[in-house]
């Protein structure tokens, strides 16, 4: 495998190439070329460099110890041995403790500041044999009639480069490269959310374990992560609707966040005496699915095909996850083609259940009824070990928790059917939270 020269007609072939250098490009670029596979990974940034999504899950820490990196991302990491809900309604925090889990032999997790945490990724990938590129933003991927497809590129230097590719992965995340110009990548119609966030130093963590545990505080417009990283520095953002972004009019974004702050005492609280050392990013858009997750010759990993909301940190272990799945799926399409469908057909099937398994808890966490379930858990049928694992990421796995989970959704709907009135208010602010506002200026800084 070599690299290509700029501007030159040939093309230089590759087993697998792969858009995208974050958490889900680098894993399946590793796996892959453990494999035997010749590999390039391309990512248009240059490492390190600044990305959301903080907070790992405990799920998470068995794939870094498969993959020989778990002593890295410790490094880097902060302790993370639950998950902290603040609920003005109610008055109080209810904290959940990864080790209550059913599984529990995956007692903690990580926050890690991303652009450590994706170059440890990207190196790793390298380290396996992937011809891992940065400055190199794929412009164009043509596939082809008998398989296999050609991708353009453009180098730091603004030179045109091409590959051929028995299979190309799309692992570039929001970007959506293969969904966008397949023109199949859907606003999801069950959710609408977009974000504000900024990093800040000197927040009140609390001490000892605590401090390491993500806090979530449910306010009138949605709800705010507290995401303790290394070294004092705290990630805070606002997941909030459409609508309400629209709202911001001419404030800047800066003042926008920290008038919501305002509203939430618990956080602003914590926030007091802390400084601000990053400006206000803004993301909109921050759910979408797409109609299909693989065709001949290619795939698409984590955030390229669907993203759903953050509430649950579930974005970087879906990401990854899909990376295992996908380089089986993809070794068994080039070294066994005649079980390819059937590969593909699993390949799909995983895809999508771990959206789906949090779809339903995401879509009606800010439901009062819902949040009365998590400020006041009980363990009746085993019920909160199972809340527990899918919080920990533990979905894909062998963990019995399934029968217990159905047990929780439907006491969830008695309780929807017992209390009618606060049911139908809940459900028609939904819809009016949901809805699509079209103002692109209301992202603007």
């Amino acid at each position: 495998m070599n690299t290509p020269v700029p501007g030159s007609v040939s093309a230089p072939s590759c087993d697998v190439l792969v858009i995208g250098g974050g958490p889900a490009g680098s894993t399946v670029a590793s796996l892959l070329a453990e494999k035997g596979h010749q590999v390039v990974l391309l990512e248009k940034a240059h490492h390190p460099r600044f990305h959301i999504g903080e907070s790992l899950l405990p799920a998470n820490l068995p794939l870094f110890e498969q993959m020989g990196i778990a002593d890295e991302i410790k490094a880097i990491g902060m302790h993370k041995p639950g998950a902290e809900f603040v609920s003005m309604e109610h008055g109080r925090a209810q904290t959940f403790y990864f080790a209550d889990a059913w599984d529990k032999s995956m007692p903690a997790a990580y926050q890690v500041r991303r652009a450590d945490f994706d170059h440890i990724l990207f190196r790793h990938a390298r380290n396996k044999g992937a011809l891992a590129l940065e400055g190199v933003k794929v412009t164009g991927v043509e596939f082809l009639d008998g398989g296999g497809a050609h991708v353009s590129a453009m180098d730091a230097d603004d030179q045109a480069v091409r590959w051929h590719a028995r299979f190309v992965v799309d692992a570039s995340g929001r970007d959506t490269f293969l969904a966008n110009r397949f023109r199949i990548k859907h606003r999801n119609p069950r959710h609408n959310s977009s974000a504000l966030y900024a990093h800040f130093h000197g927040a009140d963590r609390g001490e000892g374990e605590e401090e390491g545990n993500i806090r979530i505080f449910w306010f009138a417009h949605g709800w705010f992560w507290f995401i303790p990283l290394t070294n004092g520095t705290t990630s805070i953002g606002m997941v909030t609707w459409p609508y309400h972004m629209k709202s911001k009019g001419a404030r800047s974004l800066q003042q926008f966040l920290m008038d919501n702050i305002a509203t939430c005492p618990p956080l602003a609280e914590r926030l007091a005496t802390a400084t601000q050392v990053s400006p206000v990013e803004a993301t909109g858009n921050f759910s979408y699915v797409s109609e299909r997750n693989h065709g001949q010759s290619y795939l698409l990993l984590g955030d390229a095909y669907a993203f759903i909301d953050p509430v649950f940190s579930s974005g970087v272990w879906l990401a990854m996850h899909s990376a295992v799945v996908g380089a089986d799926t993809i070794d068994t399409c080039l070294r066994q083609p005649q079980r390819a469908t059937a590969a593909l057909k699993r390949f799909d099937r995983v895809m999508r259940h771990g959206p789906k398994e949090f779809s339903w808890f995401i879509y009606r966490v800010t439901n009062p009824i819902m949040r009365d379930f998590l400020m006041g858990p009980k363990n009746v049928f085993r019920v909160k070990e199972a809340i527990l694992s899918v919080l920990a990421g533990d979905v894909f796995g062998r963990t019995p928790i399934w029968r217990s989970i159905l047990i929780f959704k439907a006491m969830y709907y008695i309780a929807n059917i017992t209390q009618p009135r606060r049911a139908f208010k809940a459900w028609q602010r939904r819809r009016f939270n949901i809805r699509k506002v079209d103002d692109p200026a209301m992202y603007n800084a």
